[in-house]
């Protein structure tokens, strides 16, 4: 009875003395039948120490239990459905609201992969016990990044700038999210102890929700037409009620807390008995399949930029029984029609599900629910058309749910798609091909359209006349056109899909497509094209196949979306001069500066904006955006705008600001102080940009008044610790023209203490961008001699020195700059000889870039103003090239190479006198 897991006490100690005394009773009377006899009492004295041994055992196991309970109490370890459960919760109680919420954001860190364990973490993780890692934002701090393990809720130090996490432990361990969280924050405190208070009062009345909750359903089942009598059912009602105490009551001991039942622990049930449900019926559905290695291979072969949050996304339902309207129930009972009638009354119940509002979720996972997917796409096996197009028709509804998505690609509904697309019947492949664009949100329904054939299929689809009279027949082969399209829309968010686009030929049916001018076929054609841009190939077809001009056309449409596709086709497209080009002479930088004006619209906007910063590399195209007053406009949309915006807007900028009077321009328009506050942002793709926006601009000396006046060279300074290699290299770039044209710059360069150290310590970066900027900006930070003597103690030389075997000619022009710069303090002229810096850069001279060659005669002609570096360049072959270079048109040139060789010859000459003498 101890161990049994009923109410009441543990009566078996009573029983033990009970049975022992009785036993010390009979003997007693037996002793006093045979007085004197010795043996009876010593076995009495027998029984009454075995009782007292047993109840000592007794006492010492009980007290053993309840230890052992409270140990494994403390040691239970969190597993993923808890984790799961605690963030649902607090998803549900977090919003802007900081009256009414306890959080401003909750969520899992990552990309949102769920592997079949439950776990987010990555496999190399989970061998540690790690589960998943949550970033919590409360009102009152910081964002917070905690690691739920197997052993608790702990702080971690969240993700570095390149984005990986860093997984090191901060703090202690907590047995629950909100133990933590209160812990953290004050506010949180506040307001989950109200939402705990506010649901415990409710607590009263669970009993009468629940008996509700039943009457709902017994309702529910009344109006199929059968009604019990009232006798009966009252019985069954009071049966019902008797047993929904016994469940309350022993619900309600076994809680461990109240906190989780207030929080809607409940609630987050019933979806977790969905999932199990639903994972048995895949394990017995014969339709699924073992992975293969070639799948296996394909699973990572995807494109790595496309969205994986749908792949394994957890559902999430807050709706108890009693909140789902009466279409749940209905349709669930048209399901099972569906699954048991013939023909006639399958059509019938077709008909009828498709005058649900299939849109709404609730209706979608009540066929779901019931097992109605798997009749659905069973029924797509049959001979008969009518009940194929219904069944692809409720599917094509459904299946714009995340949830029914996974589910139709776990059943199989794919592959019996692909396989209808060969269909004759042009109703079925529209209905098929419109399916598989919803199912194919997700890579490994992609990946299943590919591998049975799909994309072939779908190309096969694109083969449609454009004709301008319109006929029925017509009509209908331009829509399976479309519903084709629209599939290769959605497959082609992966790279392996992409090549086998190309591979079936789908490039010239798509330029063919693209001249039709109905608009609903041009949407999903240019969709396709903008989402395949990305590749080299793609960007050369679409060029060599003439559809530029049509893209720039379609820019003028009345359809927003049109545009936006359009626009971000030529945003992909514009990374080559040739298209550039193409661009400007079919008109279409006017329709780009056009869509500026369409600020609501922030999809359209982003890619107006990144086609004409793409545009915008060409000089000749800027010559254009200065009629077309684009500068102006771009700085307007400086403020108030989302990053992916921003990032273009500035790029575009600075790519403008390239020609000397756009510097003007976007002073006068108000840009540089807006472009400097950039500077504090995190986005590096748009720190990238805005340096360079900001580098361009310091080259006029009015906008470096400005910028020095609202500390950007500082900001910019700041820059160069920043993890990111093209954040660090960039910024090193724009300080080059702020040291040149700031007013004193050597006393502006000391005043950032540490900054010196911090730029020479760049010295030892992998990446040659950043070597090559850092070696620029040391070159103009040396031209003040306090400066370069503080470089100098700071190891600057042999920095340099080992740097000078380089191959690379951007490094190799302003590493010879620095070098020559350097060479005018103290003794650095003999420690670059005694580094061994002298005879590499003699090869420079074989460059065939003229600003290599420049920048080499400079630093040689300072080296061989030390004795031993004349004879170190002599023996490497110096004078043969600088002869000819004495020869150059470039006047500094010129000097530099004939000064080198003067002092060459002048140390020649000392030594030819001092032999003689």
């Amino acid at each position: 009875e101890r161990f049994a897991t009923v109410e009441g006490d543990d009566n078996s100690i009573f029983r033990f003395i009970e049975e022992i005394t009785k036993e010390i009773e009979q003997l007693a009377k037996q002793h006093a039948e045979n007085e004197g006899n010795t043996e009876k009492q010593e076995e009495i004295e027998e029984k009454k120490l075995v009782l007292k041994m047993r109840l000592i055992l007794l006492r010492l196991d009980q007290q053993l239990l309840n230890q052992s309970i409270a140990q494994i109490t403390k040691d239970v370890r969190l597993t993923p459905i808890m984790v799961d459960g605690e963030v649902t919760i607090l998803q549900e109680l977090s919003g802007d609201d900081e009256r009414k919420h306890v959080l401003e954001t909750i969520d899992f860190w990552g990309d949102g992969y769920i592997f079949k364990n439950g776990c987010r973490a990555p496999p190399q993780r989970q061998l540690h016990g790690d589960i998943a890692y949550i970033e919590v934002r409360p009102f009152d701090g910081n964002m917070l990044y905690i690691t739920a393990n197997t052993s608790g809720y702990y702080l971690n130090k969240g993700p570095d700038n390149r984005g990986d996490m860093n997984y090191e432990k901060e703090g202690d361990a907590y047995r629950e999210l909100v133990t933590l969280l209160k812990d953290k924050s004050a506010h949180f405190t506040e307001m989950i102890d109200k939402q705990e208070f506010h649901l415990k009062v409710q607590e009263k009345d669970d009993y009468m929700d629940a008996r509700r909750v039943e009457e709902d359903d017994d309702d529910r089942e009344s109006t199929a037409g059968y009604r019990p009598d009232r006798s009966k059912q009252k019985a069954e009602e009071d049966s019902k009620d008797k047993g929904q105490k016994q469940k309350a009551q022993k619900k309600k001991k076994l809680e461990p807390s109240l906190k989780w039942k207030a929080l809607g622990m409940e609630e987050y049930q019933e979806p977790d008995k969905r999932e199990t449900q639903k994972l048995k019926k895949k394990k017995t559905s014969p339709r699924m399949k073992t992975k293969t290695p070639v799948d296996a291979e394909d699973s990572f072969s995807e494109s790595s930029t496309e969205s994986e949050e749908e792949e394994e996304a957890v559902e999430r339902r807050s709706e108890t029984n009693a909140d789902l309207p009466s279409e749940y129930w209905q349709i669930q009972k048209l399901v099972k029609y569906l699954k048991g009638g013939n023909q006639t009354a399958t059509i019938i119940a077709l008909c009828s599900m498709r005058d649900f509002n299939l849109a709404q979720e609730t209706c979608q996972l009540a066929i779901r629910d019931v097992g109605g997917l798997e009749v659905l796409i069973n029924l797509l096996d049959t001979e008969e058309v009518k009940c194929k197009i219904g069944s692809l028709k409720i599917l094509k509804e459904i299946s714009r749910n995340t949830q029914i998505r996974r589910a139709i690609a776990d059943l199989g509904g794919l592959q019996t798609m692909v396989k209808i697309l060969r269909d004759p019947d042009k109703d079925l492949k529209c209905l098929a091909a419109e399916t598989i664009a919803n199912v194919a949100k997700f890579r490994r329904a992609r990946r299943t359209v590919r591998q049975h054939g799909g994309i072939k299929k779908l190309v096969g689809l694109l083969d449609c006349p454009i004709v301008s009279a319109t006929s029925p027949e017509a009509d209908k082969d331009a829509e399976v056109a479309r519903s084709g399209a629209l599939a290769l829309w959605s497959c082609s968010k992966s790279k392996k899909n992409k090549e086998a686009m190309r591979k079936a030929g789908a490039i010239p049916l798509l330029a063919k497509l693209l001249k039709s001018p109905n608009e609903n076929m041009l949407i999903p054609v240019v969709g396709t094209l903008q989402e395949c841009a990305s590749e080299p190939s793609y960007r050369l077809a679409i060029r060599t196949e003439g559809m530029i001009e049509d893209l720039v056309k379609n820019l003028k449409s009345q359809s927003d979306e049109l545009q936006m596709h359009c626009a971000s086709a030529i945003f992909k497209c514009a990374e080559e001069k040739e298209t550039r080009d193409l661009v400007r002479q079919y008109g279409g930088l006017d329709p780009l500066v056009s869509l500026l004006q369409k600020t609501e619209n922030k999809e359209l906007l982003a890619a107006a904006t990144g086609a004409i910063w793409k545009c915008a590399i060409s000089p000749e195209n800027v010559t254009r955006f200065q009629e077309l007053r684009a500068i102006e406009q771009l700085v307007g949309l400086l403020n108030d705008q989302p990053e992916e915006v921003l990032v273009n807007v500035v790029g575009g900028l600075g790519e403008l600001a390239k020609d000397p009077p756009n510097r003007m321009l976007v002073r006068k328009a108000g840009g540089i102080p807006p472009l400097v506050n950039l500077l504090t942002g995190t986005n590096q793709a748009l720190l990238v940009n805005v340096t360079r926006a900001v580098g361009q601009c310091a080259e006029e000396q009015d906008n470096m008044v400005i910028i020095d006046k609202l500390d950007g060279v500082r900001l910019l300074w700041s820059l160069l610790k920043n993890q990111n290699p093209d954040v660090q290299a960039s910024a090193a770039w724009a300080i080059c023209p702020c040291i040149e044209n700031a007013k004193d710059a050597g006393e502006m360069v000391r005043s950032f203490v540490g900054g010196l150290e911090l730029i020479v310590s760049l010295l030892k970066s992998d990446h040659r961008e950043v070597l090559a900027s850092v070696c620029a900006a040391i070159a103009n930070i040396a031209k003040d001699e306090e400066n370069l003597a503080v470089i100098t103690d700071h190891g600057v030389v042999p920095m340099l020195a080992r740097l000078t075997n380089t191959v690379d000619d951007k490094l190799r022009r302003h590493l010879a700059e620095a070098i020559a710069r350097c060479c005018n303090w103290g003794n650095n002229r003999t420690a670059f000889g005694r580094e061994g810096a002298v005879a590499p850069l003699v090869k420079y001279l074989k460059s065939q870039d003229e600003n290599v060659h420049r920048s080499t005669a400079r630093a040689l002609y300072q080296l061989s103003k030390n004795p031993e570096n004349c004879i170190t360049m002599h023996e490497a072959g110096v004078v043969q090239p600088l002869m000819k270079m004495v020869g150059s048109q470039d006047e500094d040139l010129q000097e530099a190479s004939a000064g080198c060789i003067g002092n060459i010859r002048r140390l020649a000459l000392a030594n030819e006198k001092a032999r003689y003498s």
